[in-house]
Parts: C-alpha cells; structure tokens; sequence
C-alpha cells in the first residue's frame, strides 16, 4: 500500500551500494554504514539462522521477494509440465495453461484439522453421550487421539493462567500444563472467570437467522417511509426491493412463526403489524428521538481504523495498550450477518479495554443494511455503527457497495436515512474523495450527509483509482472541513509520525484516523500523544509480538486450530511490519510511508530478520514465538506484495 511506487519489485529500491551519493526517489534514507546488498543481506540471514533455509525458498525467485510455494506449483508453472516423470525416449507433454488467475494456487483450507479429532463430547467433558452416535466421525478414543497429538508447544498454557480453566482440555496444544495424573482437565477454582469479550452470536438468534424467523418491523416501517416519501431516484416500487428470504412482507404469513428481535427493552417492540390504525401505541415513547440519541465525542482522539484482516481483536488490543482512544472492527458483509455467519460475526466481538467502540458495516441496498442496523442495535453493545463507503476492491464494487454508493445517492440516502432510524446510537460515515482521480464527490456529498442524520464522516484523501498510488489530498481534506461544518469530519491517509498528525490537525479536522501507520508501528499512538520519535529496540518490538500471540490464543484458542489461526494472523501482520525502519538507522527524520526501506543491516540479528521480505524469514519469527510450523503449513498473505502496498 505504498504511496509512489506502490508496485515497485523489491529490488528497483535501494540495496545498492552503501555509498550512493543521493538517496532514491521512494527509499527511506537509512545511514550509509547500515546499507547492505541484497545478496549480503539474505547470506547474514542464513548464516546466522538455526535452522537453514526450506527448500521452497532456497528453489523460489532468486530475487528473494517470491512467495513459499509448494513444490507442484513451482514444477507446473515453471517447467511447464506435469509432476510425473515421463519415459525414457518419450517427449514429455506440456500441459496446457489454464485461462485465468491463480489456476495452480493451492487450496489451502486447514482440512486436516478433522483428522483424528477428538469428539467435542469428550473434550469438554459432557456427560451426555455423543450427539450423533454411531454416525460421528470424530475419535472417541482419548489414548489414540493421545498416539497421533503433536507435543506441546511450551509448558504453559495462557488460557489456564488466564482464566483458571482451559476449555480444550486435552486437545490444547499446552495441555501438560493443567492435566492431571489420570488426564483430567484441572480447573483452578479461585481463578475461574469469564472472558472479558463481548458481542458474541448467541445460538438460539442464530437459528432464529438460519430459519428466517426473525420480524424487522422498525426496518421494514423505515422503508415504506422512505418510499413513501419518493427520494429523487428509482421508483418508490424499486426503492424499496422485495421482501424475501430473512423476512415476510407486512400483512401476510410465511407459514412460520416470526419472532422479534431480543434485547433489553425487546418487550417494546409492537407485536401487530407495523401500519396501525386506530388504537394508540407507545413506540414513539419508547424509541427514542433523533435528539435523544446517544452523542458521540470523539473530538481530538486517536481513531484506529477499521483494517480488514489485519484489525482483529489481539491488534486492537495492542493498539489500546500503546495509547489508541476510539476503535474500529473488520468490515463485515451485512448480508452474511443476516445469515447467522459464525466467521462473520465474530468480526463484532468487543474487548473490555474497548471503551469507545463501533463496528463497520458493507452493504449496498437499504432493505439488507437498514435490517441488520435493527439486529445489531437490538443484540450487542457499541457506541456507534459506520457505514463503509470506501472499499475499493472489485468483489465489493461491482455489487455497488464501499466506494460505489458515491455514485449511488438515491440508494445512499436510504442507507443512511434507513439505518439512522432504528439505531439508537451514533450512526458514522466512511468515504473516500471520490471513484475517478481527478473527479472529487465528497464536497458535494458531505452536507448531505449530514442533513440524512451522519453523527461523523471520516475522508480518506484518496480516490478509488488511485487505491495507494499517490500521496493523501490533506488539502482537499481542509475544504472538506467547511463543506461538512457543523458536523465533525475525521482525515486519514499517510500518517506515519507524530509530525505528520500534527500538519493533518492543522487542517482543522476533527480528528485524525490512523491506518497503515498503526500497523508499521503500532506504537505510533504513543508517539502522538508524547511527541517524540522512540527508538524502539528489537527486543521490545519482540515483546509486542509476543503480546499478540498471548492475546491470539485467548481470542481464536490454544488447541491446534487456534495455534495456526494465530500464527496465520501474526503473518499477516509481519508482512507489514518489515517496512518499519527503526529511528536509529534514519539519516533524517521521520519515516515517510511512501518510503520503501533498501536492504540494510541492523544494529543487531533480531532487527536485520525483522527488516527482510521474505515469507519464510515471517515463519522464522513465528516460531520463536509459537513454535514449529506443521509440515501441510502453508502461507499466502492475501495481498501478493503486502510489503509494499
């Protein structure tokens, strides 16, 4: 995601000599005693690694910068043939190339999680037979289960000093910590506590959204007054698309009986239909008023963004220790939270640490996002809710959500209006200048937005054609200021140091969002509010590492599933992480993030394996912290170039 020469290959940039005379265009300044070749830089690497180098990267790219591959990939993409050696005398065929992207990528979906799993019936210990009997395909043998087990990772489990109770019992990867003599899972009474995590999918709503039983009726009457109230568009026939699937039209029976949404006050809700006549009602007592709603100050503060993959919970976490005020989760696809997604609603769940909290709804019809406003309102706890009306990729805008509602505002003003009547907290903007570099929408659309009922819009000083090729346009963010006054508008976009916070608080922003800097330095909080530049050592950086993997296995498990999905996560991160370049080595200061760090040395063996682009060097560090990769392990960061995007 790097400004300039986003897409430039890791070796345009800087390795070179030491002693170049003028630094490159887009190459952070390091001093010349720490600059290095690309060949030196991966043979220090090597020789001072524990283990030598696998031998996917030592047959990859010689460039260095490719991607661990398995061995069938590599032999049919670069040989052009098949893995089956052919006879001798015999022409070996080629195989014809499949159209398309990614045709010889592997499937990488962890399968092999089910093989020789133990039953959940034994893991936690239930007393009940098995569910499924004689048709369960999981072992219900502890001793085999107990043949085929990896050993433990470490003699410590976090869950069980955490919590006093570790509930994968004996398929936790820490399990020697808390078996007793005969195998039983220990429990340490005293300790014994729920985790501090909240906005959790409860089962029974979940089959209630599987079966389609659940009523929308505050949506469903926001959506007739909408069409009723003909928004400059489609037809109010077409505003308003047909009611299917998750919910029935009002004044007939789909044959099952609906139920309403729970929640504190779910007694409230009226349970006729919603077009009454004649007898009184108290929903207008009961829902509170625009007036009424919840404020949301958030003047000044530190805004984590919302950062798909990479903005889980344990980043959040790390974000809120070093000094984050206001915090964000993933994007997540209304449609697949109507659903009962389990994956999908887990992107909501809120740490205690979490004090101000929103979570970031993708949506492009009003029916779908006024509706899942209406479950999320009912159902978790959270100080606002933000519509994504920036993502720029192809999945989300060709369906006409993220940057392609800018060109829809017929559809955009039933969202927002829609959403805005049943939430009963602050209801906050995303947007970006606009879709066509040079064609700027965000003035025109920032005072309608707040007439429609925004509490807050934050403007990303980019285009969707420009995604992260071009510097943010902090001045066009400043006349945006005007445009959207009196309601409070957020900037983001190349924030790196505390000098570059400063310069975008300049511009009369409410407050500043930051992005890819918290995950090139998640300590840049800190250094915002302390004003200062910290030199952070290797070993620190090691130790924020080892925080995240603590918080992982508190979040996604401690059993095998949890340990990888940890790990996984911590790649991701680390593909980013390496673009930091430590404060100490900089011939000038601050790092800019448009500024690719050249091959260098650091000041000692941690921070040069800290520095490198390789995916297997990210392994490496990963190891130190949870321990030996499985040999089916493979990793594909979901960005092909994560290091310079």
């Amino acid at each position: 995601m790097a400004e300039g020469a986003a897409e430039a290959p890791a070796e345009s940039g800087g390795g070179g000599d030491s002693g170049a005379s003028a630094p490159e265009r887009g190459v952070a300044p390091i001093k010349p005693q720490y600059l290095t070749t690309k060949e030196q830089f991966h043979e220090f690497l090597e020789a001072r690694g524990q283990e030598k180098p696998s031998q996917e990267t030592e047959a990859g790219d010689p460039g260095g910068n490719d991607l661990v591959e398995p061995e069938a990939k590599r032999i049919r993409l670069e040989d052009g043939q098949t893995g089956e050696a052919a006879e001798p005398g015999e022409q070996p065929q080629v195989q014809k190339r499949a159209r398309g992207q990614n045709k010889g990528r592997p499937h990488v979906k962890p399968t092999h999680y089910d093989n020789n799993r133990l039953c959940p019936s034994l893991v936690q210990e239930s007393a009940a037979k098995c569910f499924f009997g004689d048709r369960c395909r999981f072992l219900h043998d502890v001793g085999r289960y107990l043949e085929t087990k990896p050993s433990d990772l470490g003699p410590r489990c976090v869950l069980f000093e955490t919590f006093g109770r570790c509930p994968y019992g004996v398929t936790c990867r820490f399990a020697g910590a808390h078996l007793g003599p005969d195998g039983q899972n220990l429990v340490r009474e005293e300790w014994v506590r729920a985790p501090p995590v909240r906005n959790g999918l409860d089962k029974a709503l979940q089959q209630l959204l599987r079966k389609r039983k659940v009523r929308f009726e505050r949506a469903e009457q926001a959506l007739r007054q909408l069409s009723r109230d003909r928004v400059p568009g489609p037809s109010p026939a077409a505003a308003v698309p047909e009611v299917t699937g998750a919910e029935s039209a009002p004044g007939q029976d789909s044959g099952d009986t609906q139920q309403a949404l729970p929640g504190p006050d779910a007694g409230a809700l009226p349970s006729g239909p919603v077009w009454t006549r004649g007898p009184l009602t108290d929903e207008d007592v009961v829902r509170l008023r625009p007036c009424e709603k919840r404020k949301l100050d958030i003047h000044g503060k530190l805004y984590l963004a919302p950062l798909t993959t990479c903005g889980n919970l344990p980043f959040r976490r790390i974000c809120k220790r070093f000094g984050a005020d206001v915090t964000c989760g993933e994007m997540a696809v209304c449609t697949n939270l109507l659903q009962g997604q389990t994956s999908e609603w887990a992107l909501l769940r809120r740490h205690q640490c979490e004090d101000v909290f929103g979570v970031q709804l993708e949506g492009a019809f009003p029916d779908t996002m006024t509706k899942c406003a209406e479950l999320l309102n009912r159902t978790i706890e959270v100080d606002f809710v933000d519509i994504n009306v920036g993502c720029p990729i192809d999945l989300v805008y060709k369906k006409g959500g993220g940057c392609a509602l800018m060109n829809r505002s017929a559809k955009f003003q039933q969202i927002v209006r829609g959403m805005n009547q049943v939430l009963d907290v602050p209801l906050t903007v995303k947007i970006r200048t606009g879709v066509q570099e040079r064609v700027n929408l965000a003035h025109r659309l920032l005072p309608e937005l707040r007439d429609w009922g925004a509490a807050l819009v934050t403007l990303h000083g980019r285009s969707r054609e420009q995604r992260y090729t071009k510097l943010a346009d902090w001045q066009y963010i400043e006349q945006c200021v005007t445009a959207a006054s009196p309601m409070p508008l957020f900037g983001n976009g190349d924030i790196l140091s505390y000098e570059d916070a400063n310069r975008a608080m300049q511009t009369g922003v409410a407050g500043i969002m930051i992005a890819r800097g918290a995950l090139l330095k998640p300590w840049l909080f800190t250094e915002i509010k302390e004003q200062r530049h910290w030199d952070i050592s290797s070993s620190e950086r090691l130790a924020i590492l080892q925080d995240f993997t603590r918080y992982g296995l508190e979040h996604w498990g401690s059993d095998t599933q949890g340990v990888e999905k940890t790990r996984r996560f911590l790649l991701e991160w680390l593909s980013f992480l390496c673009r930091y370049v430590p404060v100490g080595l900089l011939e000038r200061l601050p790092q800019r993030i448009n500024e690719r760090p050249p091959y260098y040395l650091g000041r000692d063996y941690l921070e040069t394996l800290m520095a490198s682009q390789k995916a297997a060097d990210w392994i490496r560090i990963s190891e130190m912290l949870l321990g030996p990769v499985p040999p089916n392990f493979v990793f594909l960061p979901k960005h092909k170039a994560n290091a310079y995007k």
